[in-house]
């Protein structure tokens, strides 16, 4: 079994956060996982840039051999599970979960074609299960008082609760975790307590550069995965990035689209050569020559986009 860990979001620190603050509850996630499927051993996948958090984990990998609950005989259960924490090279692409074992396997982050799922042929061949830090580190609390419990937290098909990460232009940024339901405008204010400058917040980042920027319209929007589809944008990681009203929202988006371009793997043509062609609209859309034509002609291409781009274009001027 695998626990990805690889967040690579613009915004986002919650996996680091729980893994430097609260490392346990991952491993006996995990733990919990690997003796329900039947799995002996299991790897965590993250990201060189956490050095404080490998480090810290890796110590509670050790504190818990010691203590008997990994390796072999676990609290005389005659189960047994191993664990080991690897850390990619920062490649945004072995955030997905068949890049991801295409690197714990030593070879270069590519996506695997699908079927076979993980589950019937994954890592090194063997049926595999990956999960995020926030699904294993929520499986202890959920054995320990019921699935009732967690299911009455949130709303809709969005049940439970997710860790917020506030970042950006931000009074208090942090980390918040809450059942899904809470506004955007709420997240901002309430708990952010508006902007850092002082000035009227104009955008936020929703989902990390492959998610949408949504404008100030669109902020009574309760945060949960239903509602924010509906308004071509998704909640992904759960990173929110506030911008205030001296932001060019234009480059904004082709921060976005050149993202996609440089973390391409490379193998998918609407991926490898659709995002470059992205950035060349932009820089054409921004630049003062013939611009009111060029408005014309490209706005269904970026309103085609499954970015939700098209969020930016009213900000252009």
């Amino acid at each position: 079994m695998i626990c990805n860990a690889d967040e690579g979001d613009s915004g986002t620190f919650a996996d680091r956060m729980l893994m430097e603050g609260d490392p346990f509850t991952l491993i006996e996630g995990m733990i919990i996982c690997a003796l329900a499927v039947g799995a002996t051993q299991g790897y965590v996948y993250t990201r060189s840039e956490y050095p404080n958090a490998c480090k810290i984990f890796t110590q509670a990998i050790e504190n818990a051999y010691k203590a008997g609950y990994l390796g072999d005989n676990i609290c005389g259960s005659r189960k047994s599970f191993h664990l080991e924490l690897r850390m990619g090279a920062g490649a945004y692409i072995c955030g997905e979960e068949t890049s991801l074992m295409e690197s714990l396997e030593g070879k270069r982050g590519l996506v695997r074609n699908k079927p076979p799922l993980p589950a019937i042929e994954g890592l090194f061949g063997k049926p595999t299960v990956i999960n995020n830090v926030i699904s294993l580190a929520s499986v202890p609390i959920i054995l320990a008082k019921g699935a009732d419990y967690y299911r009455d937290f949130g709303q809709g098909r969005s049940l439970g609760t997710l860790p917020i990460q506030l970042a950006g232009n931000i009074q208090r940024p942090g980390l918040f975790e809450l059942a899904f339901g809470v506004t955007v405008r709420e997240l901002l204010y309430d708990f952010g307590g508006g902007s850092r400058t002082g000035r009227p917040l104009k955008a936020v980042q929703i989902g990390g550069p492959l998610g949408a920027y949504l404008p100030e319209q669109e902020w009574d929007t309760d945060l949960d995965y239903e509602h924010l589809a509906s308004r071509g944008a998704m909640l992904g990681h759960g990173g929110m990035v506030a911008f205030d009203d001296q932001t060019d929202m234009s480059q904004m988006a082709r921060f976005a689209m050149e993202f996609c371009e440089i973390e391409s793997c490379g193998k998918c043509t609407p991926c490898r050569i659709g995002s470059v062609r992205g950035v060349e609209v932009i820089d054409r859309l921004t630049s003062s020559e013939a611009r009111p034509k060029r408005l014309t002609m490209h706005c269904w291409w970026i309103y085609a986009t499954p970015w939700s781009l098209a969020r930016c274009a009213p900000w252009v001027e």
